[in-house]
């Protein structure tokens, strides 16, 4: 099967519409010569386009795209229903001039600002003209896509942070969701459950059993399953969580083929997708698109899905073709891309999903077959760096100092079979890991990882009775970044979880401290604390710059952390990991020493007090 991108509904034509539009479906926002700035690409269940103009085919920049024409669709059939035109903008005026409009629009956005950050504060009465002014210049680094938070120097990780350690589940946390307003807590687990927790307080607050599907009355012979639609809940394993950024929903998966929806305040079950509307096998990972109810997932069918979970829609959008193997990562940010993992494919694909194309990168050692085929064949051994394989021989050489040539050292390199996770840092940068113990550092415009950090947890050592001593790369199991910024994590299953630092260039990673969590590393969460968290949290109170009580009227006010160069302030960082005895896919990795446990770690890391 060629790597591209399919659609199994039927051809479809895709439009776009500019959701400001006035009368004759010109933009009043859009300037001369700016292009296509302020459209809105929607689409309905099942792919279908529901309002658009004609869309823009652009070239493909890199390697590897789906085969597609150039051809320009019409803009027959147009959609235009009026409540999909405009939304929450108010009361329509027909004298309404643009600038108006403009106006109106931009107080309506500053009340949603309000609005939001009082749900997600803890003292609103703190919302003034300097916090807002903070919120809009965050939303407007996030829209363009780049790392703007270079936070990394100003955490001390080497010391001790304030922990909280959660234990409900029978066999090992598979998988852990945190709400971005960090209220609640969702963790999944292998008997099948899911656990709402409250992290201010750290309590458990609901629990979402297994369930067993009812049986159809008896007649002739056995009776029968009544069918997935009907059972409010999963029958089998939960393996893969995700929670909408308005933490409004909670989305769940797992060996049942089932994709789960509950509603996260009242707590009940809301649909589930299976039959032709899901999966064929497993489902194995989830991510929401950021800011949105657009849910993607991945099975070990070898395919992805994309859902649109707004309440009028609640459907099936669209299925991506292309991965040769189980999908075992997936990661989403605001842009209306993804990017992926396929196992032993050993391929990183970026789905750009309106343009219906992927680039793929391919992990695991250089290949001099592989180098011929993409058409740049390589030249002298010279040009390979220590440690790379090349016709299943380790290339190495040799250090020359002062005219004498010295001992050749080797440097140990292990070549990747499977690519498990990913973790995406930007909207063109993103990290992977896999069994060779690699963090591979990529980048949308090249085709090689710009950066590798090898065997990044050590080795496992066993003992053979015939090799003697063996060591293997312990992989990497789970990866996590702190959306826009230059802080990622790495679990493993060597007791602890690592914190890696992205250099401002985004060229090379470089580790920054470590954090003990004894078991296996199933699943990781970044995610950046609201002010006031600290304070109002019994666990998490020992913060060096906030104390649960205020300071005395006599006492030198508390310090407060400096502010980045952009103006934005460095709030603490609250990591999840969703630990257990054995891996989530399987049994064959057994971790029970050192205080393995199964449940869950929830570390708040404060800023430096001063920078």
């Amino acid at each position: 099967m060629p790597d591209s991108f399919f659609s199994t509904s039927k051809p479809r034509k895709r439009k776009r519409v500019d959701s400001t539009a006035g009368p004759g479906g010109k933009s009043k926002f859009a300037k001369k010569g700016k292009g296509d700035a302020g459209k809105k690409f929607a689409r309905g269940v099942g792919g279908k386009p529901m309002k658009g103009t004609v869309k823009k085919r652009s070239k493909a920049a890199d390697e590897e795209l789906s085969d597609r024409t150039d051809e320009e669709e019409g803009i027959d059939d147009m959609d235009l229903r009026a409540e999909d035109i405009v939304e929450d903008s108010g009361e329509e005026d027909a004298d309404e001039t643009p600038a108006e409009k403009r106006l109106r629009l931009a107080k309506l956005y500053l009340e949603s600002v309000k609005e939001g950050l009082a749900e997600g504060e803890f003292d609103a009465a703190e919302i003034d003209k300097e916090l807002i002014s903070a919120r809009l210049k965050q939303d407007v680094m996030e829209h363009s896509g780049k790392v703007h938070l270079f936070i990394a120097d100003s955490f001390d990780f080497t010391q001790p942070a304030p922990t909280l350690r959660t234990r409900g589940h029978r066999f090992s946390v598979t998988s852990v969701a945190a709400s971005e307003n960090a209220k609640y807590l969702f963790t999944a687990g292998k008997e099948g459950s899911i656990i709402k927790w409250d992290l201010v307080s750290g309590k458990k607050l609901a629990t979402f059993h297994k369930v067993r599907p009812p049986k159809a009355d008896k007649g002739k012979g056995k009776g029968k399953a009544v069918g997935d639609a009907e059972v409010h809940g999963h029958t089998d394993e939960v393996l893969a969580l995700a929670m909408s950024g308005d933490g409004k929903l909670l989305a769940s998966a797992g060996r049942d083929r089932k994709l789960c929806v509950w509603d996260v305040e009242k707590e009940e079950w809301v649909k589930s997708f299976g039959g032709h509307l899901g999966h064929k096998d497993i489902i194995s990972v989830l991510a929401f698109r950021k800011g949105t109810n657009q849910l993607y997932t991945g099975s070990f069918d070898r395919t992805l899905k994309v859902y649109d979970l707004s309440p009028s829609v609640m459907g099936y959008v669209e299925t991506l073709f292309g991965h040769q193997d189980h999908v075992l990562g997936l990661d989403a940010l605001r842009g209306d891309t993804c990017v992926s993992v396929g196992a032993r494919d050993k391929t990183a694909r970026f789905w750009k999903i309106v343009e219906e194309t992927q680039l793929v990168f391919r992990g695991g050692g250089r290949s001099r077959v592989r180098e011929v085929l993409e058409g740049g064949l390589r030249g002298d051994d010279e040009d390979m760096e220590d440690g790379e394989e090349d016709g299943g021989e380790l290339v190495t050489k040799a250090k020359k100092g002062k005219g004498k040539e010295k001992e050749k050292e080797k440097e140990r390199k292990f070549i990747e079979g499977s690519l498990e996770c990913v973790a995406m840092i930007d909207e063109s940068t993103f990290v992977s890991g896999g069994d060779s113990g690699s963090i591979c550092l990529w980048q949308t415009a090249k085709k090689k990882p710009v950066f590798t950090q090898a065997i990044a947890h050590g080795f496992h050592e066993t003992v053979s009775a015939t090799e003697g001593l063996i060591q293997r790369p312990r992989w990497v199991t789970a990866l996590s970044s702190l959306r826009y910024s230059d802080i990622i994590a790495s679990g493993s299953w060597d007791g602890c979880i690592r914190l890696w630092k992205i250099d401002s260039k985004l060229k090379s990673l470089a580790p920054i401290g470590t954090i003990s969590a004894p078991g296996v590393v199933n699943s990781l969460q970044l995610l950046a604390l609201p002010k006031g968290f600290i304070a109002t949290s019994p666990w998490a109170s020992s913060s060096p710059f906030q104390t649960q009580n205020p300071a005395p009227e006599d006492t030198e006010p508390i310090p407060t952390p400096a502010k980045l160069k952009s103006g934005l302030t460095v709030n603490p960082i609250l990591l999840v990991a969703g630990m257990g005895q054995e891996h989530r896919l399987g049994r064959w990795l057994s971790v029970k020493e050192d205080g393995a446990a199964n449940g869950t770690i929830v570390v708040a890391l404060s800023p430096r007090t001063s920078m």
